[in-house]
Protein backbone atom coordinates (compact mmCIF):
# COMPACT_ATOMS: atom_id res chain seq x y z
CA UNK A 1 0.00 0.00 0.00
CA UNK A 2 1.31 3.59 -0.82
CA UNK A 3 2.01 5.65 2.33
CA UNK A 4 0.99 9.69 1.95
CA UNK A 5 1.53 12.37 4.71
CA UNK A 6 -1.77 13.66 6.58
CA UNK A 7 -1.24 17.49 5.76
CA UNK A 8 2.25 18.70 6.12
CA UNK A 9 4.65 17.49 9.04
CA UNK A 10 1.48 14.72 9.74
CA UNK A 11 1.84 11.22 9.99
CA UNK A 12 1.85 8.43 6.95
CA UNK A 13 -1.62 6.94 6.31
CA UNK A 14 -2.81 4.59 3.67
CA UNK A 15 -3.00 6.17 0.36
CA UNK A 16 -6.56 4.59 0.48
CA UNK A 17 -8.84 4.11 3.49
CA UNK A 18 -12.38 2.34 4.52
CA UNK A 19 -15.03 4.62 4.98
CA UNK A 20 -17.26 3.29 7.32
CA UNK A 21 -20.26 4.48 6.37
CA UNK A 22 -22.00 1.11 4.40
CA UNK A 23 -20.96 -1.25 7.24
CA UNK A 24 -23.43 0.96 9.79
CA UNK A 25 -26.17 0.07 6.98
CA UNK A 26 -26.80 3.09 5.39
CA UNK A 27 -27.03 1.67 2.18
CA UNK A 28 -28.44 -1.00 3.11
CA UNK A 29 -28.13 -3.48 5.34
CA UNK A 30 -24.66 -5.40 6.38
CA UNK A 31 -24.18 -8.20 8.11
CA UNK A 32 -22.33 -7.79 11.14
CA UNK A 33 -20.00 -10.86 10.54
CA UNK A 34 -19.50 -10.07 6.44
CA UNK A 35 -18.37 -5.92 8.16
CA UNK A 36 -16.23 -7.37 10.44
CA UNK A 37 -14.52 -9.82 7.90
CA UNK A 38 -14.58 -6.47 5.43
CA UNK A 39 -13.13 -4.59 8.34
CA UNK A 40 -10.03 -6.93 8.81
CA UNK A 41 -9.72 -7.68 5.31
CA UNK A 42 -9.12 -3.78 4.39
CA UNK A 43 -6.01 -3.46 7.20
CA UNK A 44 -4.87 -7.23 5.90
CA UNK A 45 -4.01 -5.66 2.58
CA UNK A 46 -2.89 -2.60 4.07
CA UNK A 47 -5.83 -0.08 4.11
CA UNK A 48 -4.76 1.14 7.79
CA UNK A 49 -6.73 4.39 7.52
CA UNK A 50 -10.41 3.63 9.22
CA UNK A 51 -12.84 6.41 9.07
CA UNK A 52 -16.53 6.38 10.96
CA UNK A 53 -18.92 8.86 13.05
CA UNK A 54 -21.10 9.23 16.04
CA UNK A 55 -23.66 9.60 12.87
CA UNK A 56 -22.57 6.66 11.00
CA UNK A 57 -25.52 4.31 12.64
CA UNK A 58 -23.87 1.54 14.03
CA UNK A 59 -20.56 1.54 12.33
CA UNK A 60 -18.70 2.42 15.59
CA UNK A 61 -20.05 -0.63 17.41
CA UNK A 62 -19.09 -2.79 14.48
CA UNK A 63 -15.96 -1.18 14.18
CA UNK A 64 -15.23 -1.74 17.63
CA UNK A 65 -16.07 -5.13 17.20
CA UNK A 66 -13.56 -5.66 14.24
CA UNK A 67 -10.49 -3.95 15.72
CA UNK A 68 -10.19 -6.84 18.76
CA UNK A 69 -7.70 -9.45 18.66
CA UNK A 70 -4.75 -7.02 17.91
CA UNK A 71 -6.41 -5.18 14.77
CA UNK A 72 -6.99 -1.38 16.88
CA UNK A 73 -3.10 -1.53 16.68
CA UNK A 74 -2.79 -2.10 13.26
CA UNK A 75 -4.79 1.00 12.08
CA UNK A 76 -5.34 4.50 12.12
CA UNK A 77 -8.73 5.26 13.46
CA UNK A 78 -11.12 7.99 13.00
CA UNK A 79 -14.06 9.24 14.02
CA UNK A 80 -16.49 12.05 13.91
CA UNK A 81 -18.81 14.89 16.08
CA UNK A 82 -21.87 14.49 14.18
CA UNK A 83 -24.52 17.69 14.31
CA UNK A 84 -24.20 18.99 17.12
CA UNK A 85 -20.81 21.37 18.44
CA UNK A 86 -21.42 22.88 21.67
CA UNK A 87 -18.64 22.26 24.14
CA UNK A 88 -20.56 19.59 26.11
CA UNK A 89 -21.95 18.06 22.69
CA UNK A 90 -18.53 17.37 22.03
CA UNK A 91 -16.91 16.20 25.03
CA UNK A 92 -20.30 13.72 25.20
CA UNK A 93 -19.60 12.49 21.68
CA UNK A 94 -16.23 10.87 22.29
CA UNK A 95 -17.10 9.58 25.11
CA UNK A 96 -19.40 7.67 23.36
CA UNK A 97 -17.42 6.92 20.74
CA UNK A 98 -14.72 5.84 22.67
CA UNK A 99 -17.08 3.22 24.23
CA UNK A 100 -18.35 1.99 21.17
CA UNK A 101 -14.90 1.78 19.32
CA UNK A 102 -14.11 -0.21 22.73
CA UNK A 103 -10.51 2.19 22.77
CA UNK A 104 -9.25 4.66 25.20
CA UNK A 105 -8.07 6.69 22.48
CA UNK A 106 -8.79 7.53 18.61
CA UNK A 107 -6.09 8.76 16.05
CA UNK A 108 -8.25 11.29 14.29
CA UNK A 109 -11.21 13.24 15.29
CA UNK A 110 -13.20 15.98 13.59
CA UNK A 111 -16.08 18.11 13.28
CA UNK A 112 -18.60 16.30 10.70
CA UNK A 113 -19.68 19.51 9.05
CA UNK A 114 -19.83 23.31 9.31
CA UNK A 115 -23.12 24.04 11.31
CA UNK A 116 -23.47 28.12 11.89
CA UNK A 117 -25.56 27.36 14.96
CA UNK A 118 -22.44 26.98 16.72
CA UNK A 119 -19.49 29.03 17.77
CA UNK A 120 -16.70 27.87 15.64
CA UNK A 121 -14.52 29.08 18.73
CA UNK A 122 -15.71 27.26 21.08
CA UNK A 123 -16.35 24.54 19.11
CA UNK A 124 -12.07 24.56 17.89
CA UNK A 125 -11.62 24.88 21.77
CA UNK A 126 -13.59 22.10 23.04
CA UNK A 127 -11.66 19.68 20.19
CA UNK A 128 -7.84 20.91 21.22
CA UNK A 129 -9.18 20.37 24.80
CA UNK A 130 -10.19 16.33 23.84
CA UNK A 131 -6.44 16.53 21.99
CA UNK A 132 -4.65 17.60 24.95
CA UNK A 133 -6.30 14.82 27.34
CA UNK A 134 -5.15 12.63 25.28
CA UNK A 135 -8.41 10.89 23.93
CA UNK A 136 -7.60 12.02 20.42
CA UNK A 137 -3.88 12.46 18.92
CA UNK A 138 -4.89 14.72 15.76
CA UNK A 139 -8.42 17.20 15.22
CA UNK A 140 -9.72 17.70 12.03
CA UNK A 141 -12.87 18.89 9.86
CA UNK A 142 -14.98 17.42 7.92
CA UNK A 143 -17.14 19.38 4.74
CA UNK A 144 -15.70 22.86 4.96
CA UNK A 145 -15.15 25.02 2.58
CA UNK A 146 -12.12 27.74 2.54
CA UNK A 147 -13.60 30.71 3.83
CA UNK A 148 -14.69 28.26 6.87
CA UNK A 149 -11.46 27.07 7.11
CA UNK A 150 -10.06 30.21 7.22
CA UNK A 151 -12.20 30.96 10.14
CA UNK A 152 -11.68 27.79 12.25
CA UNK A 153 -7.87 28.17 12.18
CA UNK A 154 -8.15 31.60 14.10
CA UNK A 155 -9.15 29.56 16.84
CA UNK A 156 -6.72 26.63 16.83
CA UNK A 157 -4.32 24.00 14.24
CA UNK A 158 -6.45 21.48 13.14
CA UNK A 159 -4.70 18.79 10.45
CA UNK A 160 -7.58 17.57 8.25
CA UNK A 161 -10.40 18.15 6.60
CA UNK A 162 -13.20 15.49 4.70
CA UNK A 163 -14.85 17.14 1.59
CA UNK A 164 -16.40 15.37 -0.55
CA UNK A 165 -14.51 15.01 -3.86
CA UNK A 166 -15.19 12.80 -7.27
CA UNK A 167 -15.39 12.89 -10.52
CA UNK A 168 -19.19 14.40 -10.71
CA UNK A 169 -18.59 16.28 -7.67
CA UNK A 170 -15.68 18.76 -8.10
CA UNK A 171 -16.52 22.02 -6.67
CA UNK A 172 -13.43 21.90 -4.10
CA UNK A 173 -11.19 22.41 -6.97
CA UNK A 174 -12.36 26.04 -7.20
CA UNK A 175 -10.36 27.09 -3.96
CA UNK A 176 -10.59 24.22 -1.08
CA UNK A 177 -7.65 21.96 -2.60
CA UNK A 178 -5.43 25.00 -3.24
CA UNK A 179 -6.24 26.80 0.45
CA UNK A 180 -5.41 22.90 2.00
CA UNK A 181 -2.42 22.98 0.40
CA UNK A 182 -1.44 26.24 1.47
CA UNK A 183 -2.23 25.90 4.86
CA UNK A 184 -0.67 22.61 5.16
CA UNK A 185 -4.21 20.88 5.84
CA UNK A 186 -4.40 16.75 4.50
CA UNK A 187 -7.65 16.33 2.19
CA UNK A 188 -8.96 13.33 3.03
CA UNK A 189 -12.05 12.21 -0.08
CA UNK A 190 -14.97 10.88 1.27
CA UNK A 191 -17.43 9.75 -1.33
CA UNK A 192 -15.11 8.45 -4.39
CA UNK A 193 -17.75 6.62 -6.04
CA UNK A 194 -20.14 8.95 -5.76
CA UNK A 195 -22.66 6.54 -3.71
CA UNK A 196 -22.31 3.95 -7.09
CA UNK A 197 -22.81 5.80 -9.78
CA UNK A 198 -19.08 5.51 -10.49
CA UNK A 199 -18.75 1.23 -10.04
CA UNK A 200 -20.16 0.75 -13.45
CA UNK A 201 -22.75 -1.28 -11.33
CA UNK A 202 -26.08 0.04 -11.80
CA UNK A 203 -28.28 0.41 -15.09
CA UNK A 204 -31.19 2.64 -15.82
CA UNK A 205 -34.64 2.07 -14.39
CA UNK A 206 -32.53 0.46 -10.92
CA UNK A 207 -34.73 0.95 -7.76
CA UNK A 208 -32.89 1.42 -4.84
CA UNK A 209 -34.58 -0.66 -1.72
CA UNK A 210 -35.91 2.41 1.13
CA UNK A 211 -33.41 1.01 3.67
CA UNK A 212 -30.86 2.58 0.96
CA UNK A 213 -30.20 6.07 1.67
CA UNK A 214 -30.03 6.49 -2.02
CA UNK A 215 -33.79 6.09 -2.79
CA UNK A 216 -34.34 9.60 -1.87
CA UNK A 217 -31.01 10.95 -3.54
CA UNK A 218 -32.15 13.19 -6.82
CA UNK A 219 -29.02 11.94 -8.80
CA UNK A 220 -30.59 8.53 -8.38
CA UNK A 221 -33.56 9.13 -9.87
CA UNK A 222 -34.96 9.16 -13.24
CA UNK A 223 -33.76 10.80 -16.16
CA UNK A 224 -30.87 12.00 -13.58
CA UNK A 225 -29.75 8.53 -12.61
CA UNK A 226 -30.15 7.56 -16.41
CA UNK A 227 -27.91 11.15 -17.53
CA UNK A 228 -24.85 10.11 -14.41
CA UNK A 229 -24.98 6.00 -15.81
CA UNK A 230 -24.71 7.07 -19.25
CA UNK A 231 -21.78 9.37 -18.43
CA UNK A 232 -20.40 6.74 -16.07
CA UNK A 233 -20.25 4.23 -19.47
CA UNK A 234 -18.36 6.89 -21.26
CA UNK A 235 -15.81 6.93 -18.67
CA UNK A 236 -15.73 3.66 -17.99
CA UNK A 237 -14.73 3.49 -21.76
CA UNK A 238 -11.50 4.96 -20.60
CA UNK A 239 -11.16 2.73 -17.52
CA UNK A 240 -10.72 0.01 -19.75
CA UNK A 241 -8.19 1.49 -22.41
CA UNK A 242 -6.12 1.65 -19.54
CA UNK A 243 -7.25 -2.10 -17.62
CA UNK A 244 -9.25 -0.79 -14.96
CA UNK A 245 -12.63 -1.31 -13.70
CA UNK A 246 -14.34 2.32 -13.44
CA UNK A 247 -13.73 1.82 -9.55
CA UNK A 248 -9.91 1.41 -9.91
CA UNK A 249 -10.27 4.24 -12.05
CA UNK A 250 -12.61 6.80 -10.48
CA UNK A 251 -10.37 6.17 -7.26
CA UNK A 252 -6.86 6.59 -8.95
CA UNK A 253 -8.01 9.97 -10.63
CA UNK A 254 -8.55 11.48 -7.12
CA UNK A 255 -5.09 9.71 -6.05
CA UNK A 256 -3.73 12.06 -9.13
CA UNK A 257 -3.41 15.48 -7.07
CA UNK A 258 -0.87 15.82 -4.91
CA UNK A 259 -3.19 17.36 -1.99
CA UNK A 260 -5.10 14.24 -1.10
CA UNK A 261 -3.51 12.29 1.84
CA UNK A 262 -6.42 10.06 1.30
CA UNK A 263 -9.22 8.55 -0.68
CA UNK A 264 -11.83 7.01 2.05
CA UNK A 265 -13.58 4.25 -0.28
CA UNK A 266 -16.68 2.65 1.10
CA UNK A 267 -17.16 -1.01 1.20
CA UNK A 268 -19.63 -3.85 2.24
CA UNK A 269 -17.26 -7.22 1.61
CA UNK A 270 -13.82 -8.17 1.29
CA UNK A 271 -13.92 -8.21 -2.73
CA UNK A 272 -14.73 -4.63 -2.76
CA UNK A 273 -11.82 -4.10 -0.55
CA UNK A 274 -9.44 -5.56 -2.85
CA UNK A 275 -10.46 -3.81 -6.32
CA UNK A 276 -9.99 -0.55 -4.27
CA UNK A 277 -6.34 -1.42 -4.59
CA UNK A 278 -5.68 -1.60 -7.90
CA UNK A 279 -5.70 2.21 -8.28
CA UNK A 280 -3.05 2.30 -6.12
CA UNK A 281 0.57 3.57 -8.27
CA UNK A 282 -1.53 4.16 -11.59
CA UNK A 283 -1.10 7.38 -13.80
CA UNK A 284 -2.72 9.61 -15.80
CA UNK A 285 -1.17 11.71 -18.93
CA UNK A 286 -2.33 14.85 -19.82
CA UNK A 287 -4.21 14.02 -22.68
CA UNK A 288 -6.46 11.23 -20.82
CA UNK A 289 -7.06 13.84 -18.34
CA UNK A 290 -8.09 16.31 -20.82
CA UNK A 291 -10.23 13.45 -22.21
CA UNK A 292 -11.49 13.13 -18.87
CA UNK A 293 -12.70 16.24 -18.78
CA UNK A 294 -14.48 16.60 -22.13
CA UNK A 295 -16.47 14.36 -21.41
CA UNK A 296 -17.73 16.05 -18.03
CA UNK A 297 -18.10 19.51 -19.69
CA UNK A 298 -19.96 18.14 -22.52
CA UNK A 299 -22.95 16.74 -19.85
CA UNK A 300 -23.08 20.20 -18.76
CA UNK A 301 -23.72 22.01 -21.63
CA UNK A 302 -26.69 19.96 -22.41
Amino acid sequence: MQLRQMGKNGPQISAIGLGAWPIGGGMGPVAEAEAIATVRAAIDCGITFLDTAQAYRSSEDTLGKALKDGYRERCFLATKVSGCYARQDIEQAMNNSLRALGVDHVDLYQIHSWNPHYPVAESIEAMLRLQESGKTRFIGVSNYNAAQMREALQFGLFRTNQPRYNLFNREIETEDLLFCGQNGIGVLAHSPLAKGLLTGKYRSGHVFPDADERSGFGPFQGENFNRHIAIADRLGALAADKNLSLVEFAIAWILQRKEISCVLVGAKNETQVKEHLGAVGVTFSLEELAHIDAILLADKCH
